[in-house]
């Protein structure tokens, strides 16, 4: 697959954390545009934890002063029971336990939704929540949401964004996404295009437009408005057990300051599976192959954290494919509207479909934000984009492409399963550090063809427990996750 319009994407999100951990992203207050390089075109090639506590809070602390003097993301999820008790309530209501959510009480209407995918017309009983206002700790030029929800058959849910600039004038509800787990009520989709001239949403950002030339115009404070849908009279409706947004503000940049090796090897054991065995299968979930590097990465994932699909899951798959569960991945995170698998926020949603697992995008700012995650026992999905000849060992170019990084060498290099390789047992490979780093976290770049294009500028996946160990809550912390 060539890879849509690179978006420019400063990407970031948070992950979900244990009841006990504080709150992710910090405080709530209270009361002729060009797509923005990487939205969604991550898909394919175009050309242990720490040894004591202690150890890791010195870290954080370290880390936490680094973060405060070059902030350059702001993240905030709700997820605890006094998170959805907060907000606004039409209809919905917080659930308690031990992974507390959002839930239908009483409806609070009826609606009519037309799928433009499948012209199927179909009523819905429907509840409302809208978050309080967060002031964004980063007067930023992007924003994605991110949700982790259930949805069992006869349900989905609608997220919607609404930001205000800094002069105060408020964007619209930009609906930032239509999801259900399955595709049996409605087809999984984003809305391209929508836009007030100020900002437009490109899949799954919201961005300014032209940041630097609209007047010094960016994103102060937003909202996020969940509505959750149900078959009329059904007595189960969607749970919501995480939603947010981060807004980030980047600088353009060619090249990235070094960051310096722990000088310390540390490997994790995560599944390798290649995009590449899959060419060719399933044209409706566009066709396998490169287009399928983020839901095999996130698969890869997934199986590290020790969940699978059920076999009743996978009852559709063509049994002559290999690695059932990689196209299982490709279905539930395909998107009809962008007619790929590579919406990022699609992805995260899908990884929290399994037991306990909580899925959020985010952005790191350095190699050394990465190798706290891997060594706290989290591996991160990363996206990046490069010709040939910029990263030694890939064999192939790229404008948008998900790997996962599993470890790093004694020398400080990147150790990665890369799914684009020819099949299961060539995807571990090893790339240089500083050739890898500055392909992840630059957001300008030259192309094969000698024109300027946008890099990721840092962007990746996480996924985790939702009930993460402290070693790996101090970790999150450390990066700006929590």
């Amino acid at each position: 697959m060539t890879a849509p319009t690179p978006r420019r994407a400063l990407l970031a999100v948070a992950l979900a954390a244990a009841a006990a951990a504080t709150v992710p992203g910090g405080r709530a207050s209270a009361a002729s545009a060009t797509p923005p390089a990487g939205t969604g075109a991550g898909d394919g090639p175009a050309e242990a934890e720490a040894e004591s506590e202690a150890e890791v809070e010195v870290e954080v602390e370290a880390d936490g002063a680094a973060a405060a003097a070059a902030k350059t993301v702001d993240n905030r999820f709700w997820y605890s029971h006094a998170h959805w008790l907060a907000g606004t309530h039409h209809g919905t209501t917080a659930l308690a336990g031990a992974r507390p959510g959002l839930v239908i009480d009483t409806p609070a209407g009826r609606t009519e939704y037309t799928d433009p995918h499948t012209a199927k017309k179909a009523t819905w009983e429907y509840a409302v929540w809208t978050s309080p206002v967060h002031r964004s700790g980063v007067p930023g030029t992007e924003a994605i949401a991110s949700w982790n929800a259930r949805t069992p058959a006869g349900t989905w849910i609608k997220v919607e964004l609404r930001a205000t600039y800094g002069s105060g004038a408020a964007s619209p509800w930009y609906v930032m996404g239509r999801w259900a787990s399955g595709d049996g009520d409605i087809r999984r989709t984003s809305v391209d295009g929508q836009t007030d001239g100020t900002t437009t949403v490109w899949t799954d950002t919201l961005a300014v437009d032209a940041p630097a030339r609209a007047n010094g115009v960016r994103i102060a404070e937003w909202q996020l408005r969940l509505t959750l849908h149900r078959k009329p009279g059904a007595t189960q409706g969607p749970t919501v057990w995480l939603a947010g947004a981060m807004v980030s503000d980047v600088p353009d940049r060619f090249t990235v300051p070094a960051s310096a090796s722990s000088g310390k090897a540390h490997e994790l054991k995560v599944p390798r599976y290649s995009q590449e065995v899959h060419k060719g299968h399933y044209p409706q979930y566009d066709n396998g192959g490169e287009a399928w590097c983020s839901p095999t990465s996130s698969q890869m994932i997934i199986e590290y954290w020790g969940r699978k699909p059920a076999a009743g899951d996978l009852a559709w798959v063509d049994s002559r494919y290999p690695d059932p569960q990689v196209c299982h991945a490709a279905r539930s995170t395909y998107d009809s509207a962008y007619k790929g698998c590579g919406n990022w926020p699609f992805n995260a949603a899908y990884a929290a479909t399994y037991t306990d697992l909580a899925g959020v995008v985010t952005r790191l700012r350095s190699l050394t934000d990465l190798e706290t995650l891997v060594r706290a026992g989290i591996p991160v999905i990363t996206s990046q984009s490069f010709r040939a000849e910029e990263l030694t060992g890939a064999g192939y170019g790229t404008a948008g492409h998900l790997m996962t990084v599993v470890g790093f060498t004694a020398a400080g290099d990147v150790v990665a399963n890369d799914p684009n390789s020819p099949d299961n047992t060539a995807v571990r490979r090893v790339y240089g550090r500083r050739e890898w780093e500055n392909v992840w976290l630059r957001t300008k770049r030259n192309n094969s063809a000698g024109k300027v294009a946008s890099g990721s500028g840092g962007i990746c996946y996480l996924y985790a427990p939702a009930r993460p160990s402290l070693a790996q809550i101090a970790a999150l912390r450390a990066v700006g996750v929590l």
